[in-house]
């Protein structure tokens, strides 16, 4: 869409014109693939494009899981465990958003949270020596996970190609 209307834009349409109600650039053909108004199978189908699943970013969002019920594994207590219980779920929603093409290169603030995972025992209290130890094991884990692509799909978005990285 962004593509869309900063060309639309420089040959001269109106920008809230072309936001609101649509536009076409000049050249541009039909859309053939399958709606959202078609059968279910091809409504699934629509809504999926540009969306892989690599095992990289299902292994961090298991990993975001597994913060999330490390309070009950290890008996941590607050705030090592209210840490762990939020940055967990902060994993899951990046990791999930991340399988959009588009929005891949946000499995990076991943790494982010595997740095505070890393330095989050001596940070914070509430976590016994094996609790500890494996917030650093998670931490190195997840950063090892978020840091390769994971395969392309068919979809390719113009000259924004470049920032699918």
């Amino acid at each position: 869409m962004g593509q869309f209307l900063v060309l639309n834009k420089r040959r001269g349409r109106p920008f809230w014109r072309s936001f609101f109600k649509g536009d076409a650039l000049p050249g541009s053909g039909e859309d053939k693939q399958s709606g959202f108004d078609s059968d279910l199978g091809g409504t699934i189908k629509s809504a999926t494009r540009g969306v892989t699943v690599p095992w990289t970013l299902v292994g961090s969002a298991a990993v975001g899981l597994w913060l999330m019920f490390s309070r009950l594994a290890f008996g941590t207590e607050p705030p090592m465990a209210d840490s762990d219980h939020l940055v967990g779920a902060l994993i899951v929603t990046v990791a999930v958003m991340a399988m959009a093409e588009v929005a891949r290169p946000l499995r990076f603030i991943n790494v982010a949270f595997g740095l505070w995972l890393i330095a989050s025992p001596w940070l914070l209290i509430g976590a016994a020596p094996l609790a500890s130890g494996a917030s650093v094991i998670t931490g190195i884990l997840l950063i090892a996970l978020s840091l390769p692509r994971g395969p392309r799909s068919k979809e390719h978005y113009g000259s924004w190609d470049r920032y699918v990285v």
